[in-house]
């Protein structure tokens, strides 16, 4: 496969294009990936038919391309190519291994600005990349330069169309140590041909069988490359590592090039290449986690006790809430009548304070034993009436 030069390679493609260059491929597929291109879409029409064209879709166990031309209300023209691939895994492995390697791989990772379209998207000075389901797209100028509002507009708009499949990128590129930070970027294979284009010249791969769904994820670690293959079943896991193994006795044996480390975690072979020392490639085979999934092909037998299991911890859940939220109401009922009691008592003191009191006892003699009788000012009182 060639690496791709866009401002090259985009040429080529049109070029082909335009001379309706037969492809290999199921008429089938090709009719139903056609569909897939409206003659309207928003403030953009048509202004040719679908087309197929030809590319290396042996990386990518590519199904299906297909072409078309837009133009928008504003005059600009837009060229769409759609790839079709039998998996999400597939598109994936397309944008990142086959358009977007370019830029990472080149150190030109600051031209590519991700963007929300698709399931994962990309905006490069050659026009804009993503991929959803099954299909990877990419859209760009068909003969003059077109704004980045319009690709994007045309990128999202179309993107609405596409199904979605699965809705996230594959599995297995979160098993990579430190993915969610964003500062790598992952190669994908979903075939040989398409792992030793990503990790070209070691030998060892010659061992690795991809029958049965086989997919493979790399990625740089600094001078450091880890490769992690995953297998469907332990089976599987078990037959590759026995290949593995004595292709890497094989290459010590013939002085190849072999990776600095190699270890079976769970139904992963991985691989780490280029590593300064070994301790320091196990210290990153270390970082890879295999998570086991079980699925029964039948019913499963431990399904009365998971809904038991899962009532029980519903109810306990349930029971926990209401005492927590009768509790706080309790608590936030005696504050809130705490609180407006203290008002109401220091209003009444407040209110007690200034009210003048006056006795009738007139000249008796009263005497203030309870203390609670306010003290008389005889200044204040009326004297004797003749």
């Amino acid at each position: 496969m060639h690496i791709f030069k866009f401002s090259n390679v985009i040429r080529i493609v049109l070029f082909v294009l335009l001379l309706g260059v037969a492809v290999n491929a199921d008429p089938t597929n090709i009719e139903e990936t056609a569909k897939l291109l409206p003659d309207h879409l928003g403030g953009f029409k048509a202004t040719t038919q679908a087309r197929a064209f030809d590319d290396d879709a042996d990386f990518f166990n590519g199904i299906a391309n297909v072409s078309r031309d837009y133009q928008s209300s504003g005059g600009e023209r837009v060229t769409v190519l759609l790839f079709k691939s039998p998996s999400d895994s597939g598109a994936f492995a397309r944008l990142n291994s086959g358009f977007m390697r370019v830029y990472f791989v080149s150190g030109r990772e600051r031209e590519v600005k991700a963007v929300n379209v698709g399931t994962s998207g990309y905006l490069a000075p050659t026009g804009l990349f993503f991929y959803k389901g099954p299909m990877c797209v990419v859209v760009n100028a068909s003969n003059r330069p077109v704004k980045s509002e319009t690709l994007l507009e045309f990128g999202k708009q179309f993107a609405d169309t596409l199904d979605k499949g699965d809705g996230d990128i594959p599995a297995l590129v979160k098993h990579l140590p430190g993915w969610e930070s964003g500062g790598i970027h992952p190669d994908y294979a979903v075939n040989l041909a398409g792992l030793k284009e990503n990790v070209p010249n070691q030998p060892v791969f010659d061992a690795v069988n991809f029958a049965g769904g086989v997919e493979a994820v790399s990625a740089h670690y600094g001078a450091l490359r880890l490769v992690i293959v995953e297998f469907n079943t332990p089976q599987l896991a078990t037959d590759n590592d026995h290949g593995i193994t004595a292709k890497l006795q094989e290459l010590g044996s013939q002085g190849q090039p072999a990776p600095t480390a190699y270890r079976r975690v769970g139904n992963y072979a991985v691989f780490v290449f280029d590593a300064p020392t070994q301790e320091a490639a196990n210290q990153l085979i270390d970082q890879v986690k295999y998570q086991q999934v079980v699925q029964w092909l039948g019913e499963n037998p431990f399904s009365y006790e998971k809904a038991t299991r899962e009532f029980t911890e519903t109810t306990l859940g349930v029971l926990v809430a209401v005492v927590k939220t009768s509790g706080l109401a309790l608590l936030s009922c005696l504050a809130v009548g705490g609180f407006f009691g203290a008002l109401l008592f220091r209003f009444r003191r407040a209110q007690q304070r200034a009210t003048d009191s006056y006795s009738d006892a007139d000249a008796m003699i009263r005497l203030n034993l309870d203390e609670l009788t306010p003290e008389s000012d005889p200044g204040r009182l009326l004297g004797r009436r003749e």
